[in-house]
């Protein structure tokens, strides 16, 4: 159950209980922020973990351990009985498994709207855990391998992606290069603007809950810093924030009118080793290239409230687990499950497990 310290950074090495340790190699991190959880799933702890996303922390620890990771349609699974969303719906809430099938049986368990939802997206049409084994229609599928903020993506990343599509093309399916034109650059800074009032917001609400004052040595110092910087956001630059963000939601799900999907990586990197991240350096911030450049496929879908989903088709030479992300419209898990269903038939994972499994 291990967690990064406020379930902040991509990977899972707080100062607090050390690191966790990724099952297939543990010298490399199992991701983060559910990377305890990913990792007692993909060791064969447990079949089921609970885990959230507020900017990959489902996807990320999925593609890092091998297992499947959706995020649900904003609002999919309500988060009463104490909020109505976190960070202008940011966040949602799921689990990591290692079958489509568990996970679109989880997802039946625990969607569906509350009295007093802000919003809630229209109910399925039938059972997810009936769409897992329902094959899907020919589908129009866009993929890229680019890194929208020009950085390198790892050979191994997009050979993973290249080879998804291309299985996609064999399964039927309609594949082409393509990809939405935003500014990434100015969604990282908008992001971080609102993520970092999130920290702030975390941690002053644990002031008013316990009476203890916030110090520095009370935290690493990456946290520290986000809350320092959180607190200097005035409400209008939040507001102009979010504002623009929605904007950028718009330009990006244009693409999903004339495409079913799109695949990319679901990751940056492999698996990074850890301690590659110093979350005690002063010069550590959200946008530190390192951290960009591993988990910069995930946070759009978290922009836009739209599902996505990493699945473990490929492991590189190393051993390590290279995970695809499906993202699809808002409100269509079910063609997200569909083909993640098909494409765990045609591509079995179950019986690959980790060296610790044993």
């Amino acid at each position: 159950t291990n967690a990064p310290e406020l379930g902040i950074p991509p990977v899972t090495e707080s100062r607090l209980y050390g690191p966790a340790h990724n099952p297939w190699n543990l010298e490399r991190t199992p991701g983060g922020s559910s990377g305890g959880s990913a990792a007692a799933v993909a060791a064969g702890i447990v079949p089921v973990a609970h885990g959230n996303d507020g900017g990959g922390s489902i996807r990320i620890p999925a593609a890092c351990c091998g297992l499947v990771g959706l995020k649900p349609t904003r609002g999919r699974i309500s988060l009463a009985p104490n909020l109505g969303d976190i960070l202008g719906g940011l966040v949602v809430e799921h689990v990591l498994t290692r079958t489509v099938r568990d996970s679109a049986a989880a997802l039946d368990a625990t969607a569906g709207p509350m009295p007093g939802d802000p919003y809630f997206p229209a109910p399925p049409v039938r059972p997810y855990l009936q769409e897992a084994s329902t094959p899907p229609k020919r589908l129009r599928i866009a993929f890229s391998t680019e890194n929208p903020l020009g950085g390198a993506i790892h050979p191994d990343c997009i050979e993973a992606t290249q080879r998804a599509a291309k299985l996609c093309a064999e399964l039927g399916h309609e594949v082409e290069e393509a990809a939405p034109q935003l500014n990434y650059q100015m969604l990282a800074q908008l992001f971080e603007t609102v993520y970092s009032a999130g920290v702030a917001l975390s941690i002053e609400a644990t002031r008013l809950l316990t009476g203890a004052e916030p110090a520095p040595d009370k935290f690493e110092t990456f946290t520290w810093s986000l809350y320092e910087r959180g607190r200097q956001v005035s409400a209008p630059q939040y507001l102009i924030a979010q504002a623009m963000l929605q904007q950028a939601a718009r330009q990006f799900a244009a693409l999903f009118e004339s495409h079913d999907l799109l695949l990319t990586p679901t990751l940056g990197q492999p698996p990074l080793r850890i301690g590659t991240i110093d979350f005690m350096s002063p010069a550590t911030t959200l946008l530190d290239e390192k951290i960009v450049n591993f988990a910069i496929p995930c946070p759009v879908y978290n922009i836009t409230g739209q599902p996505a989903i990493s699945l473990p088709l490929y492991w590189n030479r190393e051993g390590l687990p290279m995970g695809v992300m499906f993202g699809g419209r808002y409100g269509d898990e079910a063609t997200l499950i569909q083909l993640a269903g098909q494409l765990e038939q045609a591509q079995p994972w179950i019986g690959r497990k980790p060296p610790v499994w044993d």
